[in-house]
């Protein structure tokens, strides 16, 4: 896509964390609250998501709106055949298809300036199954709970006055959850890398392999091969917009790109119902398969665009957990999904031309 040039800023402890939020506002939401009036639900949800950006983006995500899509396959291993019997672990030469996206609400934003960066999957298993997945450079989620996570996406929003959020609010918020705190602490301390490629992903939420080794709760990362390379803060502000895809497409001219599947599994105490709880250092770690992209091609054209990638869909051989998070993002990115559908069949363009307010 093209990308406008826009005026470069800096922000706030708090503003970068309001930004943060928004970058992953679509993934985290509830469901099922159509019983009472007061309960969340998940038009509730996204509109609060919506509320973060001060600009809207008809037909577009609300969430990681700028994105490329990538297609490759991903080979099993026969570790990961006998923690799960998910065709794909047997197999080898699985097709791929994907989306790699930064952070944020815009299609038109600064790629180098995103804090959060994200791999999305799904895999097409040769049984008919169909494995979806949504992942994030984070290693955890900032909020423990679905209540908190709205209240938290509620104190990011711009004030009308100033057109940021709050600072003040977001230091009330933070100061009466820890997990905010923690997460913030990450977003300010981990390196940032240079690429797409050489980031890890993670899938956070814990699910239940099935497999020779009975049930197994595991939480799942991507970890690249090609090795990690720190990009400063003056590289960042001095990348072009589109810096993170047009530095994929050229490793991907060069060749494949690859990433180990790695299955953490869980020891006795550790919580599967929390994101935004760690798990200790040292759980046993199993190389499950590997994803290998070949191909990059702009979303407002590619197989990526339309695809609602729900990461409750999972095939035989793993099931959901019982975090609640996890449960409820799937009505989140329906209603998400319906609503960019319906903008589209009334006209909205996403052809990925700048509008004007982005070319100033």
């Amino acid at each position: 896509m093209s990308q406008a040039p826009a005026p470069r800023r800096r922000t706030g402890a708090y503003v970068a964390i309001a930004a943060i939020v928004a970058a992953v506002g679509g993934a985290f939401a509830w469901t099922a609250g159509w019983l009472t009036p007061d309960r969340l639900t998940a038009a509730r949800m996204t509109d609060a998501i919506e509320a973060t950006s001060t600009t809207p983006y008809p037909g577009f995500r609300r969430a990681h709106a700028k994105g490329i899509c990538v297609v490759g396959h991903f080979d099993g291993t026969p570790e990961g055949a006998a923690l799960s019997r998910a065709r794909v672990f047997a197999d080898t030469g699985t097709p791929v298809l994907g989306r790699m996206s930064i952070g944020g609400g815009s299609p038109y934003g600064l790629d180098a300036q995103a804090r959060v960066r994200s791999m999305a999957l799904v895999l097409n298993g040769a049984d008919g199954s169909e494995w979806r997945m949504a992942m994030n450079s984070f290693p955890f989620f900032g909020a423990a709970s679905i209540e908190t996570f709205f209240e938290q996406t509620r104190a990011s929003a711009p004030d009308p006055a100033t057109g940021k959020p709050d600072p003040e609010r977001m230091a009330a918020f933070a100061a009466q959850h820890p997990e905010a705190q923690r997460f913030a602490a990450w977003a300010k301390s981990a390196p940032w890398s240079d690429s797409f490629a050489n980031t890890q992903y993670n899938g956070i939420h814990a699910y239940r392999f099935a497999g020779d080794r009975g049930e197994q709760l595991v939480r799942w990362s991507m970890r690249p091969q090609a090795p990690f390379v720190e990009m400063t803060a003056a590289q960042r502000e001095a990348a072009e917009g589109n810096y993170l895809q047009d530095e994929l497409r050229a490793r991907l001219a060069a060749g494949p790109l690859r990433w180990d599947m790695v299955a953490t599994l869980a020891g006795p105490g550790d919580d599967a119902s929390d994101p935004s709880t760690p798990w200790p250092e040292g759980r046993e770690q199993v190389v499950v398969g590997t994803v290998v992209l070949t191909q990059a091609q702009d979303q407002a054209s590619g197989p990526c665009r339309d695809l609602n990638f729900d990461p409750t869909i999972v095939p035989g051989g793993v099931a959901l957990s019982d975090d609640p998070i996890l449960a409820a993002r799937a009505a989140v990115y329906a209603q998400s999904f319906d609503r960019r559908e319906r903008e589209v069949a009334r006209g909205a363009d996403v052809d990925g031309t700048p509008p004007a307010e982005a070319a100033r």
